[in-house]
C-alpha cells in the first residue's frame, strides 16, 4: 500500500494515544520489538529505508527547482515534542538547500496581529520550483485559539471556510499541497519533554507553557480531528503519522513527500541544441 493512501486521513479522523505508537511502514515490521536487539535492528531498517528515500527526494528537488513550474508546501502540525523540528533535520538535512524554505510560526508579533490571520503565513507559500516546509501554520489558528477560549464556534467555523477557501487558492495557482499531522501520545510528549529537562544540551528547548498545554490534552485532541476534518481535502489533504517512533515518523513522511514529488512527473529542462555545441576554452 502507498504511503499517500495508508496515512491519509479518515473521513472522521479520532487521535487516539494507542494508535500514535502504530507501525505504519515496513513490510515485517512488528509492533513491538521482543529484545534491545531487535528493536535497534528494526530502527537501523528504517534509517536505511529512509536514507534511500532522502536520496531520491534530493534528485527531484533539484529536478523540482530546476524546471521551476511547480511549487510545493509541506505543512507539519502536531503537539509539543512531536518531532517538527526533528522530521526537517532528518528529511531535508541532506537535499540541496536551494529552493527548500523553512518557515517556522511563533506567535504572532503585534504587527502580525494588526492584519489578518492568513496575512503572514501567505506571504511564506512556495514560488515555483521551491518546496516550502511550514513548521507549524495558519493551522494554530483553529487550534490553540479553540483550545485557550480565543474564538467562539463560529469564529472556527467561519476560520475552517477561510482556510479552505486559502488552500483551494493555493492548488487552483499550482502549489502541491501536503499536510501532516505528526500524531504522538501523551506518554510519550512527557518522556521527550523530561529528556529535555535531563539533557543541556536541549534544555533551552524546555518551555514551562509546555505543562500548561498538556493539561489540556484531550481538547487538542478533539480540535485537531476537528480541523483535520473540516479542511480535508483531495487538493489539500492530511496525513496522519504516528509519531512515537522517530524511525517510523522519518520513514513515513519521507515515503510520503517522494511519492507527492514522483506523481508530479519531474524531468530535467529541455536540453538546448546550441548551447550542447559550445566549447568551453
Amino acid at each position: 500500500m502507498k504511503a499517500r493512501t495508508r496515512f491519509r486521513a479518515a473521513t472522521r479522523p479520532v487521535l487516539r494515544d494507542e494508535d500514535a505508537a502504530a507501525i505504519g511502514i515496513g513490510a515485517g515490521r512488528k509492533q513491538h520489538a521482543a529484545t534491545e536487539e531487535e528493536d535497534a535492528a528494526f530502527k537501523a531498517q528504517d534509517k536505511e529505508k529512509t536514507a534511500r528515500l532522502i536520496a531520491r527526494i534530493a534528485e527531484l528537488q533539484t529536478m523540482l527547482y530546476a524546471g521551476r513550474r511547480h511549487k510545493v508546501l509541506l505543512i507539519l502540525q502536531g503537539m509539543d515534542t512531536s518531532g517538527k523540528d526533528g522530521t526537517v533535520r532528518a528529511l531535508f538535512s541532506q537535499v540541496n538547500p536551494v529552493g527548500i524554505r523553512v518557515a517556522a510560526f511563533k506567535a504572532p508579533s503585534d504587527f502580525e496581529l494588526a492584519h489578518d490571520y492568513l496575512w503572514r503565513v501567505h506571504q511564506q507559500v512556495p514560488v515555483k520550483g521551491e518546496i516550502a516546509i511550514f513548521n507549524r501554520s495558519h493551522y494554530e489558528d483553529v487550534l490553540i485559539t479553540v483550545v485557550q477560549g480565543m474564538i467562539d464556534k463560529p469564529e472556527c467555523k467561519r476560520r475552517y471556510a477561510q482556510i479552505r477557501d486559502f488552500e483551494r487558492m493555493l492548488a487552483d495557482t499550482g502549489t502541491v499541497i501536503v499536510k501532516i499531522c505528526l500524531h504522538i501520545s501523551k506518554d510519550e510528549q512527557r518522556t521527550r519533554l523530561q529528556a529535555r529537562l535531563q539533557d543541556p544540551s536541549k534544555q533551552w528547548k524546555f518551555d514551562p507553557n509546555d505543562l500548561v498545554q498538556r493539561k489540556q490534552w484531550p481538547a487538542y485532541q478533539s480540535a485537531y480531528a476537528r480541523a483535520i476534518r473540516a479542511t480535508d481535502a483531495d487538493h489539500a489533504p492530511w496525513y496522519v503519522v504516528p509519531a512515537d517512533s522517530k524511525t517510523q515518523r522519518d520513514l513515513a513522511i519521507a515515503a510520503i513527500v517522494c511519492e507527492t514529488l514522483e506523481s508530479l512527473k519531474l524531468d530535467w529542462p529541455p536540453v538546448d541544441p546550441e548551447l550542447s555545441k559550445l566549447v568551453v576554452v
